[in-house]
């Protein structure tokens, strides 16, 4: 028999004393779990989730959890039970979602890192919005068991969590404390963690989606990025994916349906009182 919380990937010691920050829809034993919704007020975890019980016995110290727009359907950070969070670099500005109150916080210096959730750009919206890193890992990599929404149905398909830092050796550091197979999560696998050959990686990048306005600072990055991957010995191909254009018809359709799926059965609870 093999629990939950096995197949731990790093030491004791590796984030022994780091004050990490947990987003608000994660399970962390004692803490709100509101998922920033009156319909969840109150809601105290039990248990911590599987991530939170690996980030522990990795040593870290868990400061809290932080903000999110209402049950995550967001790109910004505001809601009715604890009002809006702000970028910290400019109060008059979002710092994204839904992770936004975890990038804010991560940014602000109240933490060294954490844990978001990600299905639409809820990690890399806010880690770009405040100038920090976040990774939206491959799912199954690490197991979302004890996020709401849970890793059944739509979400399955688009849902992660993931590490926010920083830097990027902060987000690895995390992430390899977290990730590993566990048995609530029905993506999730048991795969090693490894070092990647650069001669095995190929990466398509580009400058403008033909949605959204793209920044010259915006644009000088992702050249210098491409550069540097170059640089580092990855085959690297500036090129623009095909079919792009109907993507975020797409998206928004499969996202409202993930949102009827978890939230239709708390509507119909609240009409039945």
């Amino acid at each position: 028999h093999r629990d939950l919380h096995s197949f731990p990937t790093r030491r004791s010691s590796d984030l022994a004393g780091v004050p990490l920050t947990i987003k608000s829809s994660l399970d962390v034993a004692g803490l709100p779990a509101e998922c920033g919704s009156r319909l969840r007020a109150g809601n105290i975890a039990n248990a911590d989730a599987t991530l939170v019980a690996r980030l522990r016995a990795a040593g870290a110290l868990i400061l809290g959890v932080t903000n999110v727009p209402e049950f995550l359907m967001a790109w910004e950070t505001d809601n009715a039970l604890y009002g809006r969070t702000n970028s910290p670099w400019d109060l008059s500005r979002t710092p994204g979602g839904s992770s936004g109150g975890e990038s804010a916080a991560i940014a602000a210096g109240l933490s060294a890192g954490g844990i978001g959730s990600d299905g639409g750009g809820s990690i890399r919206v806010p880690a770009h919005f405040t100038g920090i890193c976040g990774l939206k890992p491959t799912p199954g990599r690490i197991p979302c068991t004890g996020h709401f929404p849970g890793s059944v149905g739509p979400f399955v398909q688009l849902g992660v969590v993931g590490p926010m830092a920083r830097t990027v050796a902060d987000v690895r550091l995390i992430f390899e404390a977290c990730a590993g197979l566990d048995w609530g999560d029905v993506r999730s696998v048991d795969l090693p963690i490894r070092k990647p050959d650069t001669a095995e990686i190929r990466v398509a990048w580009f400058d403008d989606n033909g949605i959204a306005p793209v920044t010259p600072e915006t644009r000088t990055t992702v050249h210098a990025a491409a550069g540097a991957l170059a640089a580092a010995g990855i085959e690297v191909e500036q090129r623009f994916p095909s079919g792009l254009d109907g993507f975020f018809d797409l998206f928004i359709l499969f996202f409202v349906q993930c949102g009827i799926v978890f939230l239709q059965p708390l509507v119909d609870e609240l009409g039945e009182r």
